[in-house]
């Protein structure tokens, strides 16, 4: 199933800010992309009515394991292809821009073949 791109990014945003803080609430979600209190919480009633995120009663949103799923995935194509356009020579701020974009868009093909080809500049 595809989704869209924001979701993509708001799980993404999820999965760090889980690793990082090791619990997070939709004021966490807020802060980390700058967005407003109402977006967040519009978003996070369509993730967890899509089943890709749970809130307990306290407020703590979890990954369910299909949302995990995207989630881990986008974080692994944002920081391979970053660290793969810095190591190109891009400036890093530009290299996180564009992995950003890229990330979304890049199919499952393209993205194995750029992760064997780093793989293999980093022996």
């Amino acid at each position: 199933m595809k989704i869209q791109e924001s979701a993509e990014n708001y799980l993404e945003s999820i999965l760090i800010l889980h690793q990082r803080n090791g619990s997070v609430r939709s004021i966490d979600v807020a802060n980390e992309l700058g967005f407003t209190k109402p977006s967040v919480s519009i978003a996070m009633k369509n993730l967890r009515e899509n089943g890709y995120i749970t809130v307990d009663d306290g407020g703590i949103i979890s990954l369910t394991d299909k949302g995990r799923d995207i989630a881990e995935t986008m974080y692994e194509r944002h920081t391979l292809l970053s660290s793969w356009l810095v190591r190109l020579g891009v400036d890093e701020k530009t290299a996180v821009q564009d992995a950003c974009r890229m990330e979304h868009v890049i199919s499952a093909e393209s993205f194995a073949a750029i992760k064997r080809h780093a793989a293999q500049g980093e022996k």
